[in-house]
């Protein structure tokens, strides 16, 4: 082998083996831990949490603004985007300011070998030196120079526990990196230069007249010009670190739990969020006077679902406990708040209409006897009024006519997973309240149905297969949405006959009158107080907006005077105050047909029904039943009796419709309505069989019965009740075997039973007879 050839075969063996050996020199990485950084839409700070290492590091930046790119690299590293990571001028340059000052006055550093120092946070020796040298080089292999300087900007120290300069524009300035004053921008590009001696707050001469160096080199090159520089020398330094904005302190918990060290980009409107906190507040302080302390609202978009405001809790007053707990997020009893979604998906199958009357009576089934808030009945109410109303009776009524399981699937697919178990855990209670459900998944589900009746007429009478979601506090696209005829859960005619019952909801005495301001604007809401007035709920939505509101105590301490009626339904409304007004949702032709309905039971008209109106109803209700209630009823020539014509020797009868509710619905249905004509009684002698016309008010079937005492512990007796369709009839007690008595309305009979089990038996004039069998028991 010729020399030549040998010689450069070794050279480049060298080389190559250097190469090698320089590619094993690690890469500069950062491995500490970040802050919890939670900002709203516009980019505001909402709060941030501690990284783990006890440092004030928010996540790296997408991009450094252009004022702070430009004073630091006119500050640390002028031809930064010129060399390969080290600057040999630099470091000749140090060499020199050192030798001729006896001591280190310039290391000669550029960026890069600054992020390898940093990273590797050894002390400031030769060796180090050139070991950062060789750690420089390989970064920039490794990386472009932009990642470069936002590493830098991210990890530099700006005094104290604040690193990264979009942490120190946060602590120093209060606002984002990207409106910072060209003073401000020169002050962080200065600042990590000596952060443990030169901070805001501290040598602030000294600081300043670095800044103002900084600021004249920034003329010089032309970044900024003569008046600019003489009001950016005016500007003066802040005072020290400053408190960072804690607007949505339990959504900053969340994100803790969930992207713990992460920059979090949510859909909050900060000015909206601060305003809805402060009417919370508000409310939650007068609210406490009776021992109500905590809250929880969110207010959400429903075209995008998009949370605006996220109040987890109300602000702690005097050492209070329980305000740390995000009562948005919190199990609670739901009280009445699901009745909306029973009454649409009874709608929708047909099993109701929107003015069906519905038994509102004394029940029991099996152990379980639910009462109406205010402890009295009506005996038979129109649906949409029982909803408005919110009664539980017809509405236990309704959820056991639907079925239970059947209901438990259909609040599965409106996004309530709380509701986890079969139905035989919840019971007909579940309507009232005995199960758990969250304030999110609640604003979920009421947005929900809202979409899809706003959706429904603007695609051309289709429904979108996503419709059905959860709200959400990220950014969402809604371009995998899909067109179907099948609605996704409820049907825009049963979701609009929903809203229109809701409307009708009496507001609180404050909102009074409210229909007669045109600045005021439809809402349909709905509240929920559950069992022991531990829970208190108000839920309302508009053509626009979603605002949900819990209030109660977190420990679950229930309290008097704890309704959501006159609680959240209040806080509710301010809320809906601070948002602009909303057109209401439009009539949604295309999914209702017409149809003939009984104007007094409000079932599909039977050839009976004297009076009748037309009716849109949703198209999906195909056989409903018609009215049960209106018969011909056959009268005596003078209106007495009522007759056969077999009875009536010359054949003479009248005959005209009559509105007949069964005994126990008309009893109490004519204490609310003073024009219920009862039956007249039938002719003697003319009637062999037929309905009873006489029914129990109480006790209920099997009932079991708690012997009452009074406060000296004395025995109190009981009070059992009949009622009969003729007001005139005699009915005759017996109890087990033995004769009571008889009564003429009312029907009621006070007994002292012994316990155990009994039978009481009631008899009319006409034989009718009736058996109620149950137990007594004592404490």
């Amino acid at each position: 082998m010729p020399p030549k050839r040998g010689k450069t075969i070794r050279w480049v063996s060298i080389f190559l083996g250097l190469f090698l050996l320089f590619l094993l020199v690690p890469v500069p990485r950062f491995n500490r831990p970040f802050s919890t950084v939670v900002t709203a839409a516009d980019g505001s700070l909402l709060g941030a949490h501690i990284a783990e290492d006890g440092q004030w590091r928010f996540p790296a930046p997408d991009s450094l603004p252009t004022k702070y790119k430009a004073a630091l690299l006119s500050f640390e590293d002028e031809y930064f985007y010129y060399h390969p990571g080290v600057n040999p001028w630099s470091i000749i340059r140090a060499f020199g300011q050192n030798i001729s000052r006896g001591h280190i006055v310039s290391g000669g550093s550029t960026i890069s070998m600054q992020v390898a120092r940093m990273a590797g946070n050894a002390p400031r020796t030769l060796g180090n030196k050139i070991w950062e040298i060789f750690r420089a080089l390989r970064l920039e292999l490794s990386s472009g120079k932009e990642d470069i300087l936002i590493t830098y900007a991210a990890n530099a120290p700006f005094g104290g526990n604040i690193v990264g300069f979009e942490t120190a524009s946060w602590h120093y300035f209060e606002r984002p990196p990207r409106h910072l004053t060209w003073a401000e921008s020169a002050l962080l590009a200065v600042l990590p230069n000596a952060p443990g001696m030169l901070r805001p707050g501290t040598n602030s001469s000294q600081l300043k007249a670095k800044r103002d160096r900084l600021l004249k080199k920034l003329f010089e090159k032309g970044h900024i010009d003569q008046t600019e520089l003489s009001l950016s020398i005016k500007e003066p330094l802040p005072e020290g670190a400053r408190q960072l904005p804690s607007l949505a302190p339990h959504l900053v918990d969340y994100y803790l739990k969930t992207a713990k060290g992460q920059n979090i980009i949510t859909t909050i409107d900060p000015i909206l969020q601060s305003r809805a906190a402060k009417a919370l507040q508000r409310h939650s302080s007068r609210m406490a006077k009776n021992h109500i302390r905590h809250a929880g609202a969110l207010i959400a978009e429903i075209e995008t679902g998009h949370v605006l405001a996220y109040i987890g809790n109300s602000a702690p007053r005097d050492g209070e406990a329980g305000h740390a707990v995000d009562m948005i997020r919190a199990r609670r009893s739901s009280g009445s708040i699901l009745k909306p979604f029973l009454y649409s998906a009874a709608l929708q199958d047909g099993s109701i209409l929107p003015h069906t009357l519905l038994a509102d009576v004394p029940t029991q089934y099996q152990n379980y006897a639910p009462q109406n808030f205010h402890r009295r009945f009506d005996g038979a109410v129109p649906a949409n009024e029982a909803l408005s109303r919110s009664l539980n009776v017809p509405f236990v009524r309704l959820l056991h006519q639907y079925g239970g399981e059947r209901f438990l699937k259909k609040i599965s697919e409106t996004g309530i997973t709380t509701l986890n178990k079969g139905y035989d855990h919840y019971g007909l209670s579940l309507i009232l309240g005995g199960g758990e459900v969250t304030l999110w998944e609640l604003a979920g589900s009421y947005a929900s149905m809202a979409r899809i009746l706003r959706h429904y007429r603007l695609d051309n009478s289709r429904y979108r297969t996503n419709d059905v979601r959860p709200v959400t506090l990220t950014p969402q696209s809604d371009s995998n949405s899909e067109l179907s005829p099948y609605p996704p859960v409820f049907s825009a005619g049963a979701a609009w006959w929903t809203l229109e019952a809701m409307k009708s909801v009496v507001r609180p005495p404050e909102e009074a009158g409210w229909e007669n301001f045109t600045s005021q604007q439809n809402i349909a809401w709905k509240t929920g107080t559950s069992f022991g007035y531990r829970d208190a709920w108000s839920v309302g939505v508009n053509g626009r907006y979603v605002v949900a509101v819990w209030m109660g105590n977190a420990s679950g301490e229930g309290r008097s005077g704890l309704l959501g009626g006159t609680t959240a339904g209040p806080l509710m409304f301010r809320l809906f105050d601070l948002l602009p007004n909303s057109d209401w949702f439009d009539l949604p032709h295309d999914d209702m047909k017409e149809v003939q309905i009984c104007s007094k039971s409000g079932y599909r008209a039977g050839p009976d029904c004297p009076e009748k109106e037309s009716q849109l109803i949703p198209s999906s209700v195909k056989n409903n039943l018609v009215c049960p209630y209106h018969k011909i009823i056959h009268l005596t020539p003078d209106h007495r009796f009522q007759t056969r014509q077999s009875c009536e020797p010359d054949g003479d009868i009248v005959s005209e419709p009559w509105f007949v509710l069964p005994p126990l619905m008309a009893w109490y249905y004519s204490r609310q309505h003073s024009d219920y004509r009862f039956l007249p009684p039938r002719k003697p002698g003319c009637f062999i069989t037929g309905e009873k016309p006489l029914d129990f008010i109480y006790p209920n079937p099997g009932a079991t019965i708690m012997q009452p005492v009074d406060l000296d512990g004395e025995k109190q007796k009981l009070v059992f009740k009949v009622v009969h369709a003729n007001p005139e009839a005699k009915i005759y007690w017996h109890l087990d075997n033995s004769y009571l008595g008889q009564t003429q309305n009312p029907h009621e009979i006070e007994l002292d039973p012994d316990e155990g089990l009994h039978r009481i038996t009631v008899v009319d004039e006409d034989g009718n007879r009736l058996i109620r069998r149950f137990r007594v028991v004592e404490e």
